[in-house]
């Protein structure tokens, strides 16, 4: 194990934070508030922790499986800890195990909330707890790897181990271009959004913060209404951005590279739209006597379909007061998921696909022992390994889940508060069903349970096997 490219890469995460933070400050300065001398007091330890794990030069570079492994997972647990300390410092959140589960909720994109309301916290806070979506959507060490080599060439096992999706793959030769062009990319994107907003009259606070939850498909508002109080423009921009978001960046540099039909012969992005049109009818038609005609409950109900399966979060109704033939369609969506390589969270529409041809597979040879069918997807071949990963993390997947299930229903809530908790927290959307419904929020579990959706947040984010790579023994032996 090379501890020492492990502590360079931790270091540099910690400068990058400081920095992140810098705009944070200036939303203070703008807006003349105290709590912005405790993100002025955060930056100031995580550069001095930073230089203190960055001075000395780095003289093995070598980083293997193991190492990319165990860097991205104490690299998030250690950006969540300091990410933190502005809400402790300014006493905003008293309790540090609830400002750990809002800062990871933050990170990991996931948008649950402890808060019972959000609009009297100050300004600055508000914006850096919105920020840390943008920064976690598409994962801060791509970040640090489009503005500096860490590890020559064999830093792929970094992005291998943050970024979302069965594979992953460089668009260009070199690791570092892919990371800056997956960046340029999400801020394009981020940046049409906000002149659509601007466009529309949202304010320019609102039109910021919505960005960050929407690219980073979090679902942080600064608004108790979450979108529901803006207007039905507002929320038709930010649908279709939560969906665009929700696409496999890959394909958007298809179309830079001008191949568009590549882009759109996709099978995994030809689903993710089928699944999104197919929920988005049935929920129509469900609830259209739940509104005055059948545009607005087209427009509600292809919002909060957009929402849940890019795993957002945002809301404009309280859809826990839907039918339950929507309610059960949502859930299924929360556990879809958007597609690999975006910055949305579940198990990815790339799995399912995958998973779905296997039992075709399985099928065919059950019926014709002797026919040899290869698994394909986009006309390659689909090769074993993937295969095989794709069913060990849908295994490993159901016994996390369960297990969180288990030790949260400890609290005594009803089955579908629980299940429908690690739901959310798990496959990163933010809002369930019943106590912790859209109108709702997490502050009613114990610090035990909290931390429990603490954990499956941050497995959520990360795939399951970074930070269980970190519970093996064998990890750390050499």
């Amino acid at each position: 194990m090379n501890y020492r490219i492990i502590r360079y890469i931790i270091g540099w995460v910690l400068n990058f934070e400081a920095i992140l933070m810098l705009p944070a400050c200036a939303v203070a300065v703008i807006y003349r508030e105290q709590a912005g001398w405790s993100l002025l007091a955060t930056v100031f330890l995580c550069l001095l922790c930073g230089a203190a794990l960055t001075w000395r030069k780095l003289q093995n570079k070598a980083m293997y499986a193991r190492e990319g492994f165990v860097a991205v997972a104490l690299c998030w647990i250690v950006l969540s800890a300091f990410g933190a300390l502005p809400f402790v410092i300014a006493g905003s959140i008293p309790s540090y195990v609830d400002v750990l589960f809002e800062v990871v909720s933050g990170f990991t994109t996931t948008g649950s909330s402890i808060l019972p309301e959000v609009e009297s916290m100050p300004h600055c806070l508000l914006f850096w707890r919105s920020f840390t979506h943008w920064i976690g959507g598409m994962g801060v060490l791509v970040l640090v790897m489009a503005i500096m080599p860490l590890a020559g060439g064999t830093n792929m096992y970094l992005m291998k181990a943050e970024s979302p999706g069965p594979s992953v793959g460089k668009l260009v030769p070199k690791v570092k271009s892919t990371a800056a062009i997956l960046y340029k990319m999400y801020l394009f994107l981020s940046v049409l959004q906000l002149l659509f907003l601007l466009a529309g009259g949202m304010p320019m606070f609102d039109s910021l913060t919505t960005v960050f939850g929407t690219a980073g498909t979090g679902g942080f508002g600064v608004r108790n209404d979450s979108i529901g109080g803006y207007s039905m423009y507002l929320q038709g921009v930010v649908t279709v951005f939560m969906i665009l978001f929700g696409v496999n960046f890959n394909a958007y540099y298809l179309i830079r590279s001008r191949k568009p039909r590549q882009a759109l012969q996709s099978v995994e992005v030809r689903t993710y739209l089928l699944i999104i049109l197919s929920a988005i009818l049935l929920v129509t038609v469900n609830i259209a006597s739940l509104f005055p005609n059948p545009f607005e409950a087209f427009h509600h109900a292809a919002f909060q379909v957009g929402s849940i399966i890019t795993t957002t979060g945002f809301a404009t109704k309280d859809f826990d007061l839907w039918p339950t033939f929507s309610k059960t369609i949502l859930v299924a969506l929360m556990f879809i998921g958007a597609c690999a390589g975006s910055t949305g969270g579940g198990i990815k529409v790339s799995r399912v696909v995958i998973l779905f041809k296997s039992i075709l597979k399985e099928l065919d040879y059950l019926v014709h022992p002797r026919n040899v069918r290869k698994l394909k997807m986009d006309g390659r071949m689909v090769e074993h390994t993937v295969v095989r990963s794709v069913n060990v993390f849908l295994a490993l997947y159901i016994f996390v889940f369960a297990i969180s299930v288990i030790l949260v229903s400890l609290d005594n809530f009803d089955f579908t508060t629980n299940f429908t908790a690690v739901a959310a927290t798990i496959n990163n959307i933010g809002p369930g069903l019943e106590l912790v419904g859209p109108t709702r929020n997490f502050s009613l579990f114990s610090n035990f349970s909290k931390l429990v959706l603490i954990f499956d947040m941050l497995v959520g984010r990360l795939e399951l096997f970074p930070i269980l790579v970190l519970f093996n023994r064998r990890t750390w032996v050499d």
